[in-house]
């Protein structure tokens, strides 16, 4: 379940669901849960990714199974650079308002994705009238207006955002993106900051997929090492700390048990049958 501590930190969030070992069934008296988030209750929060039918309540068959059984939320395309601020100066609100008023009336744990990331981006952000790409500074000024933006707009509301999406590449090497090329390394950094700033009390994360191979899972280690960015708080409870200026919570899918040196596992795995 997602709680907060109170050093300076930041939270990366490796993809999704879970440790790979079984866990120990609960042993504890009482009839046995009817939904997957009463299961779970007090141990990690269960969630789904929506699209724009659920959280409007026109899925007749997906929103009464979102709302018994989950209780945090994302979104899936809604909040992606290139929906919800498709043109220069222009930003498109109406879905992302009604996604987290659907997570507000359903007592939900609001999750926003993603502000920065290689796909989805719409090209007048990296490049110009002529078709040139943009400065440094041009291009950091779209990213901060950007975040600070959509992150003020739903300050207190969505609690934890997807800051930065998929920048590490399959070799542990940071992903050439055009944010990289323009900006440098520390766009990343930049965009936390940012995203903190914002909002100070929202969790803050580092998305990615595929942590179950050494040499990616090696590089996000090492950026998240690398990166110093002050006040921000940490919300890595339950988790894992990996030394150095950040604390990493590394949630992964997988099959089979993994041994990872240096690197201890919580074991949140569902279960298959009846809990006992």
């Amino acid at each position: 379940m997602r709680r907060a501590l109170s050093a300076l930190t930041a939270l990366v969030s490796l993809a999704a669901v879970a440790a790979c070992s079984p866990a120990t069934p609960s042993t504890a008296p009482g009839p046995a849960p009817s939904t997957l988030k009463d299961a779970f209750a007090g141990r990690f929060l269960v969630g789904a990714a929506l699209n724009e039918s659920q959280f409007t309540e026109q899925d007749s068959r997906g929103v009464p199974i979102v709302k018994a059984q989950f209780n945090t939320v994302t979104p899936e395309n809604i909040l992606k650079w290139e929906n919800v601020h498709p043109r220069h100066g222009e930003y498109a609100f109406d879905a992302p308002d009604r996604y987290v008023a659907f997570g507000e009336r359903n007592g939900m744990f609001i999750v926003g994705h993603t502000l920065v990331w290689h796909q989805q981006t719409p090209r007048w952000v990296f490049f110009d009238a002529s078709g040139s790409r943009v400065s440094r500074d041009t291009l950091l000024a779209r990213l901060r207006d950007h975040i600070q933006t959509v992150v003020g707009r739903y300050k207190g509301r969505i609690k934890g955002w997807d800051v930065v999406n998929e920048a590490v590449d399959e070799d542990g090497s940071l992903r050439k993106s055009l944010w990289l090329e323009i900006i440098g390394p520390d766009y990343i950094e930049k965009a936390f900051q940012w995203a903190n700033e914002a909002d100070p009390q929202a969790e803050l994360y580092y998305n990615d997929y595929s942590v179950e191979n050494a040499p990616k899972r090696n590089g996000i280690v090492a950026l998240v090492k690398n990166v110093h960015i002050e006040h921000i708080r940490e919300h890595s409870a339950d988790f894992t700390n990996v030394a150095g200026p950040l604390s990493v919570r590394i949630d992964v899918q997988c099959v089979g048990p993994i041994r990872w040196k240096g690197v201890q596992f919580r074991d949140t795995t569902l279960q298959k049958g009846p809990r006992k």
